[in-house]
């Protein structure tokens, strides 16, 4: 999937869709993401906050369990969602579990101002920490 593929305008809708069902209401910064995989199924996930804060979960994570409790792994691209009007890219927790899943895989945000970014997040999380680091330690 590359930044010209029309397939992340639907991506990018899906995410603006469930970030509606974000549950924010301390930071009221409202995010959805929606994960593709390489078989073109789409899961999404909103930001949900908790009164003790290090509890609440990204949405980014919650639609790449989605996806995993769904048995895909295999996520090609994750677009994400905000309240801010220039596009955001996942924080830094939320890269380490999409490596997870794919390190070469696309990222796409659009801001509120519909302006709209797309990197690699092997870009994002240059050098990031995967299954080969724990397989080479054997």
């Amino acid at each position: 999937m590359t930044a010209s593929d029309p397939g992340l305008d639907d991506l990018i809708r899906a995410a603006w869709e469930v970030r509606e069902h974000a549950h924010a209401p301390y930071s009221h910064y409202l995010v959805g993401a929606a994960a593709r995989t390489t078989e073109g199924r789409v899961f999404t996930g909103a930001n949900v906050e908790n009164a003790s804060y290090p509890v609440g979960i990204c949405a980014e994570r919650v639609a790449g369990a989605a996806a995993s409790a769904a048995g895909s792994r295999d996520l090609e691209a994750v677009a994400v969602v905000t309240s801010s009007p220039r596009p955001s890219s996942p924080c830094g927790m939320c890269r380490q579990f999409l490596f997870e899943f794919n390190p070469d895989m696309t990222i796409v945000s659009e801001g509120t101002n519909g302006e709209r970014t797309t990197w690699r997040l092997r870009d994002l999380l240059p050098e990031g920490f995967g299954p080969t680091d724990l397989e080479e330690a054997r």
